[in-house]
């Protein structure tokens, strides 16, 4: 069954990642169908898939929606109407259930007009024997203009309005150059961490990456060298609920045995003040990628965010390199994701 995920367009890369990270650890079976601006089509397969899919809505940041697909065609009105004509949409729909369709436009894709086209799909429906519903209809008809057209009941919807909520101004102790919440949170996903496995982030800060950690069930360690961003941290940590071990030290200097972490994921610091500890950025970097090796599980997964290339200190601590991303902050900030694999 085709399955489609309205993606928030904030990343080429990311949204897709966490996507199928999320996909995997339910253990769900997929390949990809299509990839579109802001829309990915995947087919997927297993038990209790929809089940499944409104779990990981629970986790996912960086999508609006989980439809599933009623039908894909070229974004002209012809055949966008000839296909919710032609489509079966018992799968979607059960007899005295309500329905709504709302239109939505990727970028500048498609010059149908939304309302027009919002008429035009409710009567196709409403055709078939069903009856519209305005304000609480049992189902949601979403109608994604993208480099396709691209039809679907919505299965499940992501709280977006949470992580503006956990925005980091918004926390009880603020910092500057924190990672926003959507992006912490997706990338705790592709670390793959599951709920009562441990979390790690050797530079903790204000614990931005941990709070997301703690939020999807995890035990959450971190470690930070300034005392007074340790403290924020804490404060952090306990308006979240989080379960947590915060520590006062050195990322090159893990007091964790060998072997004892599920998951990693951290935002290294960078530049002159990275060292506050270290005899310069080349140790801070060597010795911690070595310490992160030691203490993470064998065949799990750290995630890294830098502004420089890591691969080499990640390899010569170790480490395999599965994968590596980069997203344009703004014109003088390019952030490089790396995720790592221990063999």
């Amino acid at each position: 069954m085709l399955y489609a995920f309205e993606l928030s367009g904030e990343h080429v890369v990311l949204p897709v990642k966490e996507v199928y990270a999320c996909l995997s650890m339910e253990g769900l079976t997929y390949r990809e169908h299509a990839s579109y601006d802001q829309c990915l089509i995947v087919d997927i397969d297993g038990e209790d898939v929809e089940a499944k899919l409104q779990f990981i809505a629970g986790r996912l940041s960086m999508s609006h929606h989980i439809l599933k697909v009623v039908g894909i065609c070229d974004v002209e009105t012809d055949r966008i109407i000839e296909m919710c004509d032609r489509s079966d949409i018992s799968e979607h729909l059960s007899e005295g259930q309500t329905y709504v369709v709302r239109a939505k436009r990727a970028k500048h894709h498609g010059d149908v007009n939304r309302e027009f086209i919002e008429g035009r799909l409710g009567g196709s429906i409403y055709r078939k024997g069903f009856r519209a519903n305005l304000k609480e209809p049992d189902v949601t008809f979403r109608f994604i203009m993208t480099n396709k057209a691209v039809l679907g009941s919505v299965v499940a919807t992501v709280d977006r309005g949470d992580y503006e909520h956990r925005a980091p101004h918004k926390k009880p102790f603020f910092y500057p150059g924190v990672l926003m919440p959507r992006v912490a949170r997706a990338l705790v996903n592709i670390s793959r961490i599951r709920s009562d496995e441990v979390l790690f982030d050797p530079f903790s800060g204000t614990a931005g990456i941990l709070v997301e950690g703690g939020l999807v069930g995890a035990h959450v360690i971190g470690i930070e060298v300034r005392h007074k961003i340790s403290h924020g941290a804490k404060m952090n940590l306990d308006e979240y609920d989080a379960h947590y071990s915060l520590l006062v030290g050195d990322a090159c200097r893990v007091p964790l045995k060998d072997s004892s972490i599920d998951a990693i994921v951290t935002d290294p610091p960078y530049g002159r003040s990275a060292a506050i500890k270290a005899e310069s950025l080349h140790h801070l970097y060597s010795d911690s990628f070595a310490e992160m090796y030691r203490v993470l599980k064998t065949g799990k997964l750290a995630v890294v965010v830098s502004e420089m290339k890591v691969a080499e200190f990640a390899e010569k601590a170790g480490f395999s390199v599965i994968d590596v991303f980069t997203q344009k902050v703004h014109r003088s900030l390019t952030r490089i994701f790396t995720v790592l694999y221990k063999e």
